[in-house]
């Protein structure tokens, strides 16, 4: 996991202003609560100048996010696609960004009730390559089958991206990292596979692509596009579920998100996964993929937000 790389602006509270400026108080009722929603956006440089990928849908998903966890927001759909615009024309980017939109309850009461609590927001963007590293896109990467699964839909929300459902994630991947692996897969409540720690999961058995029904995952806009691709070149994708065997045996495997874009398996809980290097259907949908958020395929032109 790469260091935050420092830019020259934040957005907070309809303001931008300088990195080093954006403090918030310590009694603001998210750091202690955690009901807070966010999140995980990409910028990527194209011929035609700097382009956010999906920014619409992500913007759609974040308030919906807010909706569930009551959280009112004083922005509109439109004022929070404008302000990240203007962000991103703000800072001097010359590489892939990230953006990660924040929406929490500041200083204004304590408990638990955050009745009383301002709600924030923030926009916030640094340049950031590949997640897990340049190597793990070419050559995969070790994932361990956590001990800690994903909570049942009627003990978390599990369509909303909301910060306190990353503390089971960040336990999930802090054990597969202590234990000498790269990322940790989750299952769900019924024991089928559910989902990385901040990834969607696919495997291809038998030239089909396979990855798990959305029960108790998020619906994730990375995975539709990738499934969205995978279609478009010809292949198969079913939604069912995924036992820990099925992946043991799998042809190949690959995590999608925003972050991760789209990473190879090569090794779970010590079984290689293929050839132990990225498979062939793999390697064309990142081929297809990166092409795609680049602005090189025309097919998902509709998808980039250009900042010039």
């Amino acid at each position: 996991m790469a260091k935050v790389k420092e830019a020259k602006n934040i957005w907070l509270d309809g303001k931008l202003i300088p990195w080093n400026d954006a403090k918030i108080h310590v009694l603001s009722h998210s750091l202690h609560y955690a009901n807070a929603v966010f999140e995980g956006v990409r910028a990527y440089q194209t011929k035609n100048g700097i382009a956010i990928f999906r920014l619409e849908e992500h913007t759609k998903r974040l308030l919906n996010s807010a909706k569930a966890c009551l959280i009112d927001v004083p922005y509109t759909l439109d004022e929070l696609i404008k302000a990240q615009i203007e962000l991103i024309k703000s800072n001097d980017f010359k590489e892939t960004v990230y953006l990660r939109p924040l929406i929490f309850l500041g200083y204004g009461s304590m408990g638990v009730s955050h009745l009383g609590s301002p709600t924030q927001v923030a926009l916030i963007a640094w340049e950031w390559g590949a997640y897990m590293g340049e190597e793990a896109l070419e050559n995969g990467i070790k994932v361990k089958i956590s001990s800690w699964a994903k909570p049942a839909p009627n003990a978390m929300m599990s369509k909303a991206k909301a910060s306190a459902n990353y503390f089971n994630s960040q336990m999930a991947n802090h054990e597969a990292i202590t234990c000498g692996y790269d990322e940790a897969l989750l299952l769900d409540a019924n024991g089928f596979v559910a989902e990385g720690s901040g990834e969607c999961f696919f495997i291809v058995r038998d030239g089909a692509i396979i990855t798990p029904p959305n029960d108790t995952s998020l619906e994730s806009i990375t995975q539709n596009t990738v499934i969205e691709i995978a279609k478009n070149l010809g292949y198969e994708v079913k939604r069912q579920k995924i036992t820990r065997d099925e992946v043991y045996v799998s042809d190949e495997a690959f995590f999608t998100g925003t972050a991760a874009e789209v990473t190879p398996i090569s090794n779970v809980d010590g079984r290689i996964i293929g050839s132990g290097k990225i498979g062939e259907i793999t390697k064309k949908l990142q081929k297809a993929y990166f092409a795609a958020v680049r602005g090189e395929d025309e097919k998902y032109l509709k998808y980039l937000t250009y900042c010039n």
